[in-house]
């Protein structure tokens, strides 16, 4: 027959999606270049960046539905679901050059740091004279109190290791067909996201330093909240694979879409480690505890 199959790729249908979601790209970035200069392009670029913003979510929706659809119907043969696990790897792999550069820019913030400041009035201000004499150059800057790294920090650390077993169980369970393990590990996975979450938002409403006012609390901000928000997204990711699970997706020999889930966490995971020793612990050093 000549539309007989006879290999084991998956030939994908037309689909108009990668087409909005390239001009929602566009228009998000667009937009957001329109909204942070008001003054040159008027009070509509949050309107553009919303529209871009929409799109990009029912992008996102529908070509993830449109993939789960695909794996139901049996179109994810080994082969199409070996280049997904390289195209997941390769996800990450880009995940992790982003926070190399968060982590470039912390440390050279630290290890050279810049001589000046912002006082509370926005207004930047040399630390080259102080009284008429040069002023050393500090990291965090001189006066910057930090938070202390063993209380809300180390809990959460703790919080993202205990949640790096529980989704590990949940994997394991749906190997050997446990399914209703396989549904506890993500609950308490989820729960431990959640909870991760709910500290770093309490975390960042004590905490005694505000964004933008020096090297020290820029960098720190950057690099927790991109954490921060990568957790978020991972939690959404688990609990769509909990609605999966419940309707009966998945089995033990295809489940690709609950290892791209594991391996983000597991991802989150390790770079919180990072953060923790890096940001916390190292970049605080020295400065007096809030």
């Amino acid at each position: 027959m000549a539309g007989k199959v006879n290999h084991d790729y998956h030939i994908l249908e037309p689909d108009i999606w990668p087409l909005i979601g390239s001009m929602s790209a566009l228009a998000f970035t667009s937009g957001m270049i329109l909204w942070l200069n008001p003054d040159v392009f008027g009070e509509s670029g949050w309107i553009v960046m919303g529209l871009g913003l929409a799109g990009l979510l029912a992008t996102f929706f529908m070509w993830f539905k449109n993939v789960v659809v695909e794996a139901q119907r049996g179109d994810h043969t080994p082969v199409v679901q070996l280049h997904m696990r390289y195209g997941m790897i390769l996800f990450i792999a880009s995940e992790v050059m982003f926070f190399v550069g968060w982590f470039w820019s912390f440390f050279d913030f630290a290890l050279f740091p810049a001589p000046i400041t912002v006082d509370e009035t926005g207004l930047v201000t040399s630390l080259f004279q102080q009284d008429g004499e040069a002023a050393a150059r500090t990291f965090p800057a001189a006066g910057v109190e930090v938070l202390d790294p063993f209380s809300l920090p180390l809990l959460n650390t703790l919080i993202l290791l205990c949640s790096g077993t529980t989704v590990t169980w949940a994997h394991h369970a749906l190997i050997h067909g446990d399914r209703e393990g396989l549904k506890q590990g993500l609950w308490a996975t989820i729960a431990l996201g959640v909870v991760f979450t709910a500290i770093q938002a309490y975390e960042y409403s004590i905490a005694p330093f505000a964004f933008g006012t020096n090297t020290y609390s820029s960098a720190f901000y950057m690099a927790t909240g991109f954490h921060g928000f990568h957790v978020l997204i991972g939690t959404i990711f688990l609990a769509v694979c909990l609605y999966r699970a419940y309707i009966g997706h998945f089995t033990q020999r295809q489940h690709f879409g609950f290892e791209a889930a594991a391996w983000y966490w597991h991802f989150v995971d390790v770079v919180w480690l990072f953060l923790f020793i890096a940001v916390y612990i190292w970049g605080g050093w020295g400065a007096p505890i809030h």
